[in-house]
């Protein structure tokens, strides 16, 4: 039986748009070439990660251009069309990533740059679903002949890594995004791989994210590009890269087990540079702890998931960048099903994720699986002031909801 194949191609420090294109060609080549996916008259979307800024290249946040170029000029030269497409995360205005980086150039120099969220939407089925029976996209999704996700190797305060496939989270409509959250990130990201079946990963780990990334982590420098047409089997290569093993991902787990592709080492044949030759273990969102207050409390149960112990890490990440941390003080934030100390003030106890009991929710009860930080630093602050976006247009959570 043959094994999926993910490429692994080391380039120099701070490589140029001419060694970052050799990469690019070279992992493909070493994968077996993609003259199956990239046929003349076929409609290639790219989708890069644009969640939000800041752009620059060295922060390690969005996907950098000059590695999209590269797959784009390949799509091109194979007489294929390359419509390099993306959303940006809730909240954000994609045209502001677009024009705040390398792809405004892009767009000038005459490539297809497209902010989906200034698309027609689109309802696809979902087969199996575990989530969602249907979701929505957008048209150019759904009109595409295949999908090519590019993401940015970083680690992530809720999914621990984001990858392949939590990339194609940008193919979804905001108001999806946000009943994904709501209803299980989990499963709802493998409910839209299953849906849209990407076709091809090349994953930009050139300057990458550690800790509290997708945003705000530290930027780490790997001079890596890695390829498959399993994306299952390139986001555990990445993850073994970073240090994680599959089991610790859940996304990778889930697809996996969903039979949309394999994890394990003895099914993965990776050519180009062994793991080990390229192994730096990642900072984890949960090490990276944001700040110390006193009198605020943080409670963990045993049953709580990475998903809603990072956000609330990371939301209080948002809290000091926005010079809220004075509302901490007096409050208990609650995740899984812990026993509520006797100290905890029972109106200042916030409840965060599906797992907390209903009997221990109270009224600052934050739902989601996991949420969306901007809630659980409104039910932190509660009425006594707006919570501030870190990335966004500052819209109103209750307009949101």
């Amino acid at each position: 039986m043959s094994k999926e194949k993910v490429s692994i191609v080391k380039t120099t420090p701070k490589p140029g748009y001419a060694e970052i294109r050799a990469a690019v060609e070279k992992s493909l080549d070493l994968i077996g070439g993609i003259d199956d996916l990239f046929k003349p008259g076929k409609t290639v979307l790219l989708n890069p990660s644009w969640v939000a800024p800041p752009t620059e290249t060295e922060k390690g946040c969005i996907t950098q251009p000059e590695v999209t170029q590269a797959v784009a000029e390949i799509v091109r030269a194979k007489g294929a069309r390359a419509l390099i497409a993306e959303s940006s995360a809730v909240g954000v205005d994609t045209q502001k990533v677009i024009d705040g980086s390398g792809y405004r150039t892009l767009k000038e120099n005459g490539y297809e740059i497209i902010d989906l969220k200034k698309t027609p939407t689109a309802t696809v089925n979902v087969p199996n679903g575990v989530v969602f029976k249907q979701i929505e996209v957008f048209q150019p999704v759904v009109e595409a002949d295949v999908i090519v996700s590019i993401p940015k190797m970083k680690t992530h305060d809720q999914t621990e890594i984001t990858l392949s496939i939590k990339k194609l989270k940008g193919l979804l409509t905001d108001k999806f995004k946000r009943t994904m959250h709501q209803e299980g990130l989990f499963e709802g990201v493998i409910d839209l791989m299953s849906a849209v079946k990407p076709r091809l990963a090349v994953v930009d780990g050139i300057y990458c994210q550690e800790g509290l990334g997708p945003i705000f982590g530290k930027p780490v420098e790997m001079d890596l590009v890695l390829a498959s047409k399993d994306l299952v089997a390139v986001d555990s290569v990445c993850g073994q890269v970073m240090d994680f093993q599959p089991e610790e991902v859940l996304l990778t787990m889930n697809g996996a087990r969903r039979g949309l592709g394999v994890y394990r080492l003895d099914a993965i044949e990776v050519v180009g540079e062994p793991i080990d030759n390229v192994r730096r273990r990642f900072l984890r969102s949960s090490e990276d702890i944001p700040v110390k207050v006193e009198g605020f409390n943080l409670i963990f149960a045993g049953v709580t998931c990475t998903g809603c112990r990072n956000t609330v890490l990371s939301a209080i990440v948002d809290m000091k960048n926005a010079d809220q941390l004075m509302y901490l003080p007096g409050v208990t934030v609650i995740t899984g099903d812990p026993e509520i100390p006797p100290f905890a003030q029972t109106d200042r106890v916030v409840a965060v994720g599906k797992c907390v009991p209903e009997a221990k929710r109270g009224k600052n009860f934050v739902p989601g699986c996991p949420p969306n930080n901007a809630y659980v630093v409104q039910a932190i602050i509660g009425d006594r002031a707006k919570a501030k976006r870190m990335y966004g247009d500052g819209g109103d959570l209750d307009k949101e909801a």
